[in-house]
């Protein structure tokens, strides 16, 4: 049965995973995988997938160990923080694949200040094209200089 308490701790999870995404993407995308991660700092793409799309097994990956504590070892937060990371991850998909990169022709026409900070900090991402001088590493919190 779904209590308050899963509801405190799937939103509790999804907010901490910005901070994690947030770190994931300075340290590990920008540092030792940028092998992975490279592709999608570049314009011309020969496929529609990128080798940074594997970065999402990642996260799926964290997501599956929680719902098997959650089954196998009745570790009882394991379900609402995999549900957590899984909302977390569908939102990261919608947010950054389909509204800012447009991967799929939808969300074209939304336009308010939330979304313009978005994508102009996103767009500063995308500036530099190395792994070096980046800044903006976040996706749902965006520095306020870029609201401006």
């Amino acid at each position: 049965m779904v209590t308050i308490l899963w509801i405190f701790t799937i939103t509790i999870t999804f907010c901490l995973m910005e901070i994690v995404a947030w770190a994931s993407h300075k340290y590990i995308m920008h540092g030792l995988l940028w092998f992975l991660h490279k592709d999608h700092h570049k314009k011309d793409h020969n496929s529609w997938f990128e080798r940074n799309d594997l970065f999402f097994l990642q996260f799926a990956g964290i997501s599956a160990i929680f719902v098997v504590l959650w089954g196998e070892y009745d570790f009882w937060f394991g379900l609402p923080i995999a549900i957590g990371i899984f909302l977390y991850g569908l939102t990261y998909f919608i947010v950054h694949d389909i509204f800012i990169h447009q991967r799929f022709k939808i969300f074209r026409n939304i336009d308010n200040k939330y979304a313009r900070g978005i994508r102009r900090g996103h767009k500063i991402h995308h500036k530099h094209i190395g792994k070096e001088d980046g800044e903006c590493f976040g996706m749902l919190w965006v520095p306020k200089k870029y609201f401006k």
